[in-house]
């Protein structure tokens, strides 16, 4: 079978893409990288690819908020494009800038036609930008990219990345729908939120979300910066893993194709 292909989608002011190539490309699969322009130009390109996947980063400077304007652009130019894409069964990523984008461009989950999207990634509580690493406990359900997955150690970086639903209702859907993939956790799995362990005040804890279908998947936190053993902040005192925490998603993702 060939190998599976990635469309790494850039954006000025997306700097995490070659991160997210190699993450991709590591995990056995053949990762391109694709500025947003080439792709408005010519959608029919992401028929050549099996999954999709959006970088961190600042794109457009995140003027207006933190991801609106590529999401912007992805909705009004690319979204019938997006929709037949996971209809075809292919998968999409997007992580920070890119989770930022997907969800305010309607991917993961569509807005109210009256009262518009049911939740936003919004401004850190604590207030400031987050560099540091966290814990991750996943929910699998039905995502292929967390197949097999328990907890995660990986970094994050953002500002704004606290999940924020317009009700309290939202949440519960999301979570009885087997949406809620990735909570913040301790080292020992066991949920909180408050800070440190929950490092942006998300509601409930959420990390990440998938789609009604499974198969976009989007997360604040960093999977791609901790691919391989000696990224581990720990590996000196803790000795060499055999890889980092995060490749699996990604070795999920192309096998997902096999």
């Amino acid at each position: 079978m060939a190998i599976p292909r990635v469309l790494v989608l850039r954006a000025p002011g997306s700097n995490c893409d070659g991160e997210l190539q190699f993450a991709f490309n590591l995990a056995g699969g053949q990762a391109d990288l694709v500025h947003i322009n080439r792709l408005r130009e010519n959608p029919k390109l992401l028929k050549e690819y099996q999954v999709l996947a959006v970088p961190g980063g600042f794109t457009y400077g995140d003027d207006v908020a933190a991801g609106k304007i590529l999401a912007n652009q992805l909705a009004h130019f690319l979204g019938d494009s997006i929709r037949q894409f996971r209809d075809a069964e292919k998968l999409i990523l997007g992580v920070c800038n890119g989770f930022q984008a997907l969800l305010k461009a309607g991917v993961l989950f569509p807005p109210d036609p009256d009262e518009g999207p049911p939740a936003t990634l919004a401004a850190n509580e604590p207030p400031g930008f987050k560099d540091r690493w966290v814990h991750l406990k996943a929910a699998p359900g039905k995502c292929p990219f967390l197949k097999d997955i328990d907890q995660m150690m990986v970094p994050i970086a953002h500002g704004e990345g606290r999940f924020v639903p317009r009700a309290e209702w939202i949440l519960r859907g999301l979570e009885q729908a087997g949406q809620i993939v990735l909570r913040f956790c301790d080292e020992s799995g066991r949920f909180g939120n408050a800070f440190p362990i929950n490092p942006n005040g998300s509601q409930g804890g959420v990390a990440g979300l998938c789609d009604a279908s499974g198969r976009a998947l989007g997360l604040m936190p960093h999977p791609e910066r901790h691919v391989l053993p000696r990224q581990h902040p720990h590996w000196t005192r803790l000795g060499l893993a055999k890889e980092g925490d995060g490749l699996k998603l990604f070795r999920n993702a192309i096998e997902y194709f096999a």
